[in-house]
């Protein structure tokens, strides 16, 4: 496909690294966003500096965020696609919750990467130039545990701000997609804790693996591949939807250790 520019958020670990990792190897060039400059750093060693732009700072600073797009433009006057994937979030349901948090966490994973999206597109409509930009959604958008208020309320927001998105800019050739992964090995599956503060993270793992038909979780090159293939030129008339990318997860009705108990030859 066409060589592009590329904007990743949260480009030092899971997913966006991932997603960098792909656009680079196809010989694109990216600009990797993150807040930790030593792992962006370390896992960008050796990279041609003429393919990649790392900018290290908080997405949750507007001036921040709004330096992305400017330092991209100015660098290679021109911008293909934008990858809003950096997120942050508290485990705590909405009986526990810490204003802060709530505020923080639609602020990242909502409120930022509709600015940048914002910014992206006028750069692209200035330029006469077509785009894509794909949001990192979740399936919890539309399964949820009640226990990831924030979260949820900020991913549900983030697939319809997609849609609206996609109405918008669709006339001036700009595509806007969300991906929703389902579990994915990344640190934010490893982090969950009981209240005495021991990991649970394999429980819950397995719990949900346990819900989904390819009986596993992802790994981040899975949903980097689907990003991909959305920015091509192969995905031309794709917009405006929710790519679910999560081993069918979402439709299934139970989990296999209960079918075993109905159907134990078939499970």
């Amino acid at each position: 496909m066409t060589k592009k520019v590329v904007i990743i958020t949260g480009a030092s670990r899971g997913i966006g690294l991932s997603v960098a990792r792909a656009f680079l190897q196809a010989g694109h060039k990216v600009v990797a966003v993150s807040n930790d400059g030593e792992e962006l750093t370390d896992n960008f060693k050796g990279e041609d500096k003429e393919q990649v732009l790392l900018l290290v700072g908080d997405l949750s600073d507007l001036d921040f965020a709004r330096s992305v797009v400017e330092k991209c433009w100015s660098t290679w006057q021109r911008i293909d696609a934008l990858i809003n994937n950096a997120a942050w979030r508290a485990i705590e349901p909405l009986s526990d919750i810490k204003l802060e948090h709530w505020e923080l966490t639609l602020r990242v994973c909502l409120t930022i990467p509709a600015l940048l999206s914002k910014w992206a597109a006028d750069r692209m409509i200035e330029s006469k130039r077509k785009g894509v930009i794909i949001n990192i959604s979740s399936v919890m958008a539309s399964r949820t545990g009640g226990t990831s208020a924030a979260y949820i309320a900020a991913k549900g927001g983030l697939t319809s701000l997609t849609y609206e998105m996609a109405a918008l800019y669709g006339p001036h050739d700009i595509r806007c997609i969300a991906v929703s992964p389902g579990n994915v090995q990344t640190q934010m599956s490893a982090d969950f804790k009981d209240p005495d503060g021991q990991n649970i993270s394999t429980q819950l793992v397995q719990g949900m693996e346990d819900m989904t038909p390819l009986q596993r979780s992802a790994r981040p090159e899975e949903i980097a591949n689907a990003v991909i293939w959305l920015s091509s030129d192969e995905a031309s008339f794709v917009t405006g939807t929710n790519i679910v990318v999560d081993g069918g997860f979402s439709t299934n009705f139970n989990a296999y250790s209960l079918k075993k108990l109905q159907f134990p030859d078939l499970f």
